[in-house]
């Protein structure tokens, strides 16, 4: 475990590398037409920032990589994976089932991608869920490994350690910070008003980032965010988001929907202190 002075200095070492790299990354996007121009693909890297930044702090600052937390994290490690993983199928239910059921937004199978054999909205919907919680997780968690090394493997605990007010709560602010700019001009998780969608985002996003660390926390593994954020990636946008449609589906869904907002404040606020969840307790960081 890092003392308060260390955890401080290897924040400031993360943030220097951090901060630069990703404002590369995400202004090269902006100004070359955004996640649906040429260079949309840089995504990848730009999730691997927050990884790469926490080798430099840890080697800069010779702190070593033994508390990286790849073990499982016992029961605890259990109960906040399965929790994680179910999350964001909890959320799309509610948000996305509430849109549908109301008239608020359509339901419609995509034009392209998986099962297209598969005619009837509702089978098809059921096969993409299926695939997206099995093979689909195990492939998006390798993107989501970039972020959450950095994030929950490196800047939570620090926080921690470094004795800030609140640092699970910062944690997530830092994270909704570092995706405002896609949101604002690279066209990510925006409705018809982008700036309503930057506030929207943050109110789903810092519950979000509160969960993965508690499970970090809690487990002292980052095997919990990294399933949680392969599933919510994999699952929220690749099969809720393809099967809505019509004028106002990003008003109500997605990542900065009003519905799918209220539906992770409620899980937050069930879950966020819960045993049965693997958030009730902390671990050791290291």
């Amino acid at each position: 475990m890092a003392t308060r002075v260390q955890a401080r200095r290897g924040l400031a070492i993360y943030f220097a590398v951090l901060i630069p790299v990703s404002a590369f990354f995400e202004a090269w996007v902006i100004t070359h037409g955004g996640l649906v121009g040429p260079f949309g693909w840089l995504v990848l890297p730009l999730m691997y920032t927050p990884a790469i930044s926490s080798i430099v702090a840890r080697t800069a600052g010779r702190e070593g990589f033994s508390d990286v937390s790849f073990r499982w994290g016992g029961r605890a490690g259990t109960r906040a994976v399965i929790t994680g993983w179910l999350f964001p199928v909890f959320v799309g239910f509610v948000a996305y089932g509430a849109a549908w059921s109301t008239g608020l937004v359509g339901f419609s199978a995509p034009a392209g991608g998986h099962f297209v054999e598969i005619n009837e909205p509702a089978l098809r919907f059921a096969a993409m869920l299926g695939r997206a919680l099995t093979i689909g997780t195990l492939m998006s968690m390798v993107s989501a490994f970039g972020e959450e090394l950095g994030w929950r493997g490196f800047m939570v605990p620090r926080l921690v350690e470094a004795q800030l007010p609140a640092p699970l709560l910062i944690s997530g602010l830092i994270w909704w910070g570092w995706h405002i700019p896609l949101i604002l001009w690279g066209g990510y998780a925006v409705g018809p008003h982008r700036f309503a969608s930057v506030l929207l985002f943050g109110a789903m996003v810092v519950p979000t980032g509160i969960l993965y660390g508690k499970w970090r926390m809690a487990s002292g593994s980052i095997w919990p965010s990294v399933v949680a954020h392969g599933a919510w990636n994999v699952l929220i946008q690749s099969v809720f988001d393809r099967f809505s449609s019509g004028a106002g589906a990003t008003v109500w869904v997605g990542e900065s929907g009003i519905l799918t907002v209220i539906a992770v404040g409620l899980l937050f606020l069930l879950i966020h202190r819960a045993p049965w969840a693997g958030t009730g307790r902390q671990a050791p960081s290291s």
